[in-house]
């Protein structure tokens, strides 16, 4: 996250997307190819409780940060995460 930090914030909103879209598709078993929307709740997408638990530690660990479950349902879709993590 610290070389994140570095950089100018809409370079880093691309990276962090990224790796959030990334996470997201293999936690809901999609293809590269599929499309994702950002703009669609967690559990609307078809993510139970223990999904997004192991998301969340998996953001963790790429992002180097650590990520509350209160930003989880403060920011409830992947779009509003990403804007979070990239302020």
């Amino acid at each position: 996250m610290e070389k994140l930090t570095l950089m100018p914030r809409h370079e880093r909103r691309d990276v962090i997307e990224s790796l959030v879209v990334e996470e997201f598709k293999a936690a809901l078993f999609m293809t590269d190819d599929d499309e994702f929307a950002l703009d669609v709740g967690f559990f609307d997408l078809g993510l139970t409780s223990l999904r997004l638990s192991e998301l969340k530690l998996a953001l963790e660990q790429k992002l180097e940060c650590e990520i509350s479950t209160a930003d989880l349902f403060g920011h409830p879709t992947a779009g509003h995460l990403i804007d979070h993590l990239s302020e």
